[in-house]
């Protein structure tokens, strides 16, 4: 079955990690490198590179293999749950094909695609049950061999042509061929037994076939025997034919054979480069290497011994963990640690900063030894000053990108949680972080009594906020924190694995603190997220569903307080919105709309009040490489959604903007509206506005023709003139729902807080 893929480049940004490379072919004057779910290409002559991602239709699965065929132009892609996707040349199209992957009588750990073996018009494709033929010229399946003794499934690690049969190499099941004249080779009595054991790649080079195996040899394979060639120190992962010649990779190493393998060159590992080797082919003197660290490394078969770096920019990896998206900016962080809070094993991942055009990478080596590292906090007052959660060793402090100083329990108010069995243990679980409108950073620290804490960072002072009332001091008890947010009326709201949602407030002097549980109607008493919308209505993210709290003003005097679950009809019938969902965070946005992700089931775009679902975007309907969401961040400043999954990150432009204090910076565009503009579906955009804002656009004469306010027209209601946060859209109708004719409009701005005025002009001409 076939299928064309969506380009949804217009809106969507892939934001993917080119560093894990695990397979490089060549074609068309290229280099095609597959990461583990994303492929780039390095033009030979020009040295462009490009990528092609889940934006460009791939489908974010687990790459295995790729190649490159010249005589068709096309590029198959295999994957690991045997999906195939055909990218064409000069074509925005990805051409997806899914027989194998909807096989059902074959086993969905079987379907691997291991390699591709293009001849004439057929593609042999290795797989993990046997060998099934794709036609190019009809772009349909041929027939399918299972080659194993009894017709049974085997693994087939390559195939290849040799003096008019087809060769398998399989894993654990010898080498086996066919006959490519025998019409019946579905008939696995067809295929004849060369050897016996187990096989990881076969190839012939013009007059000689090579084969691997995995006691680390390569062979010759003359008709029915086999002579040992040469012994690696590690097993073979990658051998191609390129250019007449042998293209051998180990995790070491890699080798370059001309005729009668005689080796013109051999690219060993260095200190500069330490890292594994995965796949490799040559151009002419260069040879690609793929690498699990560095991308792809070039360097020639004259002089071995020096690299140069090919990969698109991009993030250190592609499992983001937490996100700060912040002025045209953005942080992540890989740290991870589990459901359950538990961060072993201990990961050394360090960060990556966007600027918005570029990717600055720290490596843990230059991240002062801080392991673990989850949530990000920027200083408003002084944006290049950052500090990042690490789930193990405390806080680190990040000035102009460099890691400068590391706060833990000897130099800072924070605290280790405490072992009985080992009083020396020192763990320091800092997660949750978020700077209030003073400047004063706070955070929150699993496993220990005290687990708010607030840093200033003017003058060095620590506070810490004792949870005991509410949390037992029990180390099996006091799980952990995922989420915090601040109130405007000093309120600290954090979400608790087993405690529900903690608020603490120690305005006036007094501290109050009081916990909101499933006996206040929470699904569950795991809470994942937080979010205080523009009514200072709190949304609640629970592992089953979703609460809204809307009076959290009464939050500590009211003695009943509960949160309320969103009711909404669907096909007339009410449902409870995202019942038993897991939700991983919420995102309000300048229209207090709602941004929601959850793991299963995707990313969905909400109304300020729930009742309207503006979006629901799946890895089946968008750039999402995974319906697994664990983050979600938004740069007010422009409107960019960033999105993290467990595969890859990616962005999305809503159109949306922050508000501003007044009119200074409004303005208009496009200005002028030239005849080309189709102003009904891409809209002229009024950018900069108040929160609390009236619009009114009248022609010349003073008539009017369309009106909005901020509170009444929102976006994706329907109206013409739609406000979303501080940019409002109008389509260029007037009241009587036609297009407006040629001619000079004013737009009146009114802020009805500061009863502010602004007019602007607009020209239109059709």
């Amino acid at each position: 079955m076939l299928q064309f893929a969506q380009d949804f480049s217009a809106l969507w940004k892939g934001h993917f990690s080119y560093y894990n490379i695990n397979s490089v072919v060549k074609g068309n004057n290229k280099i095609y490198a597959a990461a583990e779910n994303a492929v780039f290409t390095y033009d030979i002559n020009t040295q462009d590179i490009e990528q092609i991602t889940t934006v460009n239709g791939l489908s974010g699965d687990n790459i295995s293999t790729i190649h490159y065929n010249n005589t068709y132009g096309l590029l198959l892609i295999g994957y690991e749950n045997g999906l195939i996707e055909v990218v064409l040349d000069n074509d925005d199209n990805v051409l997806t094909v899914v027989d194998i992957l909807d096989k059902v009588t074959i086993p969905a750990s079987n379907k691997r695609i291991n390699h591709f073996n293009v001849f004439e018009n057929s593609v042999f494709i290795a797989t993990d049950y046997g060998i099934s033929v794709f036609d190019l010229e009809r772009l349909e399946f041929g027939d399918t061999f299972f080659i194993g003794d009894q017709g049974s499934q085997i693994k087939v690690a390559q195939t290849t042509i040799f003096n008019n049969y087809i060769y398998a190499a399989s894993r654990g099941s010898g080498i086996r061929r066919g006959a490519l004249d025998n019409p019946n080779l579905i008939d696995f009595q067809n295929w004849e037994v060369i050897t016996s054991g187990d096989f990881l790649g076969i190839e012939a080079l013009t007059n000689t076939l090579y084969a691997t195996a995995s006691n680390r040899v390569i062979y010759e394979v003359e008709n029915t025997s086999l002579t040992n060639l040469f012994q690696y120190s590690s097993a073979p992962l990658d051998i191609s034919a390129v250019d007449n010649n042998l293209v051998l990779s180990t995790d070491r190493n890699v080798f370059v054979y001309g005729e009668g393998f005689n080796l013109l060159a051999q690219v060993n590992l260095t200190e500069e480069f330490n890292t594994r080797y995965t796949s490799a082919t040559i151009n002419a003197n260069d040879i690609y290497i793929g690498t699990r660290d560095f991308g792809v490394l070039k360097t020639s078969i004259s002089a071995t011994d020096s690299f140069e770096e090919v990969r698109p920019d991009g993030p250190l990896l592609n499992t983001p963990f937490s996100l700060k998206a912040f002025a045209n900016t953005l942080w992540v962080t890989f740290g991870e640690y589990s459901l359950f809070f538990n961060p072993y094993p201990l990961n050394s991942r360090g960060f990556s900063y966007f600027d918005g055009t570029s990717w600055l990478n720290i490596p843990y080596s230059d991240a002062l030894e801080a392991k673990c590292l989850n949530s990000i906090a920027i200083n408003p007052f002084n944006i290049n000053q950052v500090f990042i959660s690490s789930f193990f060793n405390g806080l680190l402090e990040v000035n102009e990108g460099v890691p400068t100083f590391l706060y833990n329990n000897e130099n800072s108010g924070l605290e280790s949680l405490v072992l009985p069995t080992d009083p020396n243990y020192v763990d320091i679980r800092v997660g949750p972080s978020k700077f209030d409108e003073d400047g004063l950073l706070w955070t929150v620290t699993s496993f220990i009594p005290k687990p708010l804490k607030s840093y200033n960072p003017s003058n060095g002072e620590w506070r810490s906020y004792d949870f005991t009332a509410i949390v037992p001091d029990e180390l099996g008890s006091n799980l952990g924190y995922r989420d915090l947010v601040l109130g405007r009326d000093g309120t600290k709201w954090v979400a608790s694995y087993s405690f529900g949602v903690i608020g603490f407030n120690n305005e006036g002097g007094s501290q109050k603190i009081k916990n909101l549980s499933k006996e206040a109607n929470l699904p569950h008493e795991y809470v994942t997220t937080l979010a205080l919308d523009n009514r200072s209505q709190l949304w609640i993210g629970t592992i089953e569903g979703l609460r809204v709290l809307y009076n959290t003003s009464g939050f500590f005097e009211d003695e009943n307080i509960t949160a309320d679950e969103i009711i909404i009809s669907e096909d007339g019938v009410a449902k409870e919105l995202l019942f038993k969902q897991f939700v991983s965070k919420i995102v309000v946005d300048g229209s207090n709309n709602k941004w929601v992700g959850t793991v299963g089931s995707g990313l969905f775009y909400f109304s300020s009040d729930g009742q309207q679902t503006i979006f629901h975007f799946t890895k089946e309907n968008s750039p999402l490489p995974s319906n697994n969401i664990s983050e979600i961040s938004l740069d007010e400043s422009n409107g960019t959604l960033y999105i993290a999954t467990e595969k890859g990150l990616v962005s999305f432009k809503t159109g949306s903007s922050s508000t501003t204090e007044g009119f200074a910076t409004s303005h208009v565009y496009p200005n002028p509206v030239r005849p080309g503009f189709d102003i009904v579906e891409e809209k002229v955009k009024i950018k900069d506005l108040p929160e609390n804002v009236n619009i009114k656009i009248t022609d010349i004469e003073g008539n009017l023709v369309a009106e909005a306010q901020s509170r009444t027209n929102q976006r994706y209601n329907g109206f013409n003139l739609e406000i979303d946060g501080g940019i409002a859209y109008w389509n260029g109708k007037n009241l009587a729902n036609n297009v407006v004719a040629s001619g000079v409009y004013l737009i009146m701005l009114s802020d009805l807080d500061s009863f502010e005025t602004k007019v602007l002009k607009l020209m239109v001409v059709r």
